[in-house]
């Protein structure tokens, strides 16, 4: 169940903060707050069997025809593109941190 909080008294400085982080990410204020919480917050530890149960179900959620070799990630690296998304067509695309 969702719960809501309302934070009283934050200081400017952190509040400035946590709006830059926001823009960076592309996220509202709120889900960026969110997600330094589950940062700062982490659920009780987890087995390793339990961890890689997490990754294999999420490899299998993804779609094979957007895979890329590991060569290819490498030179995408060096080339200074650092955001994966698929785009609408499910086709992997590669922006620049720069643009």
């Amino acid at each position: 169940m969702a719960r809501s909080l309302t934070l009283r008294n934050l200081p400017d400085d952190l509040y400035g903060r946590l709006q830059q982080a926001a823009q960076h990410h592309r996220r509202s204020l709120n889900h960026e707050a969110i997600v330094c919480l589950e940062l700062a917050l982490p659920p009780q530890a987890i087995t390793t069997a339990e961890r890689l149960e997490q990754i294999r179900t999420l490899r299998h959620s993804l779609p094979t025809e957007a895979a890329f070799t590991p060569g290819q990630i490498d030179a995408f690296k060096r080339e200074g593109w650092g955001c994966f998304c698929l785009s609408s067509l499910n086709r992997p695309t590669f922006r620049s941190r720069n643009a």
